[in-house]
């Protein structure tokens, strides 16, 4: 049976902040808002959590796991960024953007894409996921909730807890999130590149929609 957090984006309890931390620390899995949907998320470097991460969305070796990340400092601590990306990076975070970028060796392997050795990174801008990011002290390895064979993220969390109550540790509910997905961007060429458009404006990297 998973625990279940209420947790108001504008009225951040830490002390529930901090048990779900604490889960996370031990290997749990946590379902939690972000500014686009909920998403799953565990320890970076817990292979089991992961594994498990990956059973629940039934994602292949292929599919990218995302790193949340508090700020930009600790995106250059995971990720490769030099002058032109960090520009980019700091004038769209926090957002509803995820961006593919070199892995530096601080990333487990297994985060990492098997053939390119890319990750994906995200700022998120929901009080409710930086305050867990902020008492973690580090990134988070997080996947989008959303189910085999739906099309769109779920976006209740007692819905949530119902669905996947034996399957992840913590639920922690914000409230109705959206159901948008983040907008994709590749920057590990000399230009940006469009993997996927959600919900982040894609005007400011000179793609044309």
């Amino acid at each position: 049976m998973s625990q279940f957090f209420t947790i108001y984006p504008d009225n951040i309890n830490l002390r529930l902040i901090r048990q779900a931390v604490a889960i996370i620390k031990d290997g749990g899995i946590v379902v939690y808002p972000t500014d686009s949907c909920y998403a799953l998320g565990c320890h970076l470097d817990d292979k089991n959590a992961l594994t498990r991460i990956r059973q629940i969305r039934q994602l292949d070796e292929q599919h990218h796991l995302t790193l949340m990340c508090r700020d930009l400092s600790e995106i250059s601590n995971y990720a490769r960024v030099d002058n032109a990306k960090f520009r980019l990076l700091k004038a769209n975070t926090p957002g509803s953007y995820t961006f593919i970028l070199e892995a530096t060796r601080e990333v487990p392997k297994r985060l990492q894409h098997p053939k390119r050795s890319t990750i994906g990174i995200r700022v998120p801008d929901h009080p409710v996921a930086l305050a867990l990011l902020e008492e973690l002290g580090e990134p988070m390895a997080s996947s989008t909730l959303i189910l085999p064979d739906e099309v769109w993220p779920l976006n209740d969390a007692e819905l949530i807890r119902e669905l996947l109550e034996k399957k992840v540790e913590a639920v922690i509910d914000g409230g109705a999130t959206g159901v948008d997905f983040t907008t994709v961007i590749d920057l590990t060429g000399d230009t940006p590149v469009l993997i996927r458009q959600g919900k982040g404006d894609i005007s400011p990297f000179g793609i044309v929609g």
